[in-house]
């Protein structure tokens, strides 16, 4: 995701001291501010701070949706399987009935069939001691619907489990993206506040800004060749948080969408992705390795050679390449 930025330290070189003080004296005679911190400079610190904060929060709302994604097909399943084992032991439950029914007609109802038309006929098979009185078939479907009556219990207990998590999944997805949200506007807000020539140093910072395609470096693999393929095909495309393709993306969504054009199945967030694979050093790697930073790595790209990687940065950055150093390095993984 890439909420990130890297400013260029300000500040006059303590080691000429005549220079300074002629400076001084000229920046004095010209009402110059002093070469320190400036508002301005505090408030672009405070959009790295808050570009981050967002990034961390949106990774939170990533592994949040996803789990309450598999959630629900998980209730999703369980309610189907026990609509049918309801239907089989309402079947069963038909089929024995009218076992009793002929026992009545031919002269009174059995007691342990007329038990088995209650609510629970597990209690009764735990004590009866009348089983002589029907044939082992009966008494085999006796059983049978004792397990299946069980079973269905069992499922819709854990059914209703999987239905209260879900529904603190939703919960949590839902503070995640008010958070990110909050986080964003305010960032938004104190750009806007900044000079058009201080919002547009921001975006540059120390970045390249390259556009050209980076000749790729050492040997890859096909579908690694693939995934930085895809990625390439990405370019200029928005950054869109909580969003992996193929509109727009955020730096997680990017990095699996590109490796599932190549086929590859990635997790949905940049720490699960991180760990999807095996580690290789920052020197040893190749086009298509999975860059991710920050220590909890929270930014992933994707290296493409020459010391470069392409990723979606952050809100208002389109998908782009950067230098692979942009950022502290966590971790490099090879698919």
């Amino acid at each position: 995701m890439g909420f990130h930025r890297r400013l260029a330290p300000t500040g006059l070189d303590r080691g000429a001291t005549a220079a300074v003080g002629l400076l001084s004296v000229a920046a004095a005679a010209l009402g110059a501010v002093p070469a320190t911190a400036t508002p301005h400079d505090d408030r672009r610190a405070e959009v790295d701070r808050l570009y981050t904060e967002a990034e961390q929060a949106t990774e939170a709302y990533n592994k949040a949706d996803a789990r309450t994604d598999a959630l629900r097909e998980e209730v999703s399943t369980a309610q189907d399987s026990i609509a049918r084992q309801q239907e089989r032991i309402n079947t069963m439950r038909d089929a024995l009935g009218s076992l009793a029914g002929a026992q009545y007609r031919s002269g009174g109802i059995d007691p342990s069939l007329a038990l088995l038309l209650s609510a629970d006929p597990d209690d009764y098979l735990d004590k009866a001691s009348v089983l002589d009185r029907i044939t082992s078939h009966q008494a085999g479907e006796l059983r049978e619907l004792q397990g299946a009556m069980r079973d269905l219990a069992q499922d819709r207990a854990e059914a209703g489990r999987k239905l209260t998590e879900l529904e603190k999944g939703r919960k949590a997805v839902a503070a995640h993206k008010r958070t990110v949200e909050r986080k964003l506007a305010k960032a938004r807000e104190l750009l806007n506040s900044l000079p058009d020539g201080e919002r547009a140093a921001y975006d540059r910072g120390s970045r390249s800004g390259r556009a050209d395609l980076p000749a790729p470096a050492g040997p890859v693999s096909g579908r690694a060749a693939a995934a930085v393929a895809a990625a390439q095909s990405a370019l200029g495309k928005p950054y869109v948080w909580g969003a992996n393709g193929p509109t727009g993306f955020d730096c997680s969504g990017l990095t699996q969408w590109s490796y599932a054009q190549a086929g590859v199945g990635l997790p949905r967030t940049s720490q699960a992705q991180s760990g999807a694979g095996q580690r290789v050093s920052l020197a040893q790697a190749r086009p298509g390795d999975l860059v991710a930073y920050r220590d909890d790595a929270s930014h992933i790209g994707m290296y493409v050679g020459n010391g470069q990687v392409i990723h979606a940065p952050y809100p208002g950055a389109p998908v782009r390449y950067d230098p692979v150093g942009m950022m502290p390095v966590s971790s490099v993984t090879r698919v």
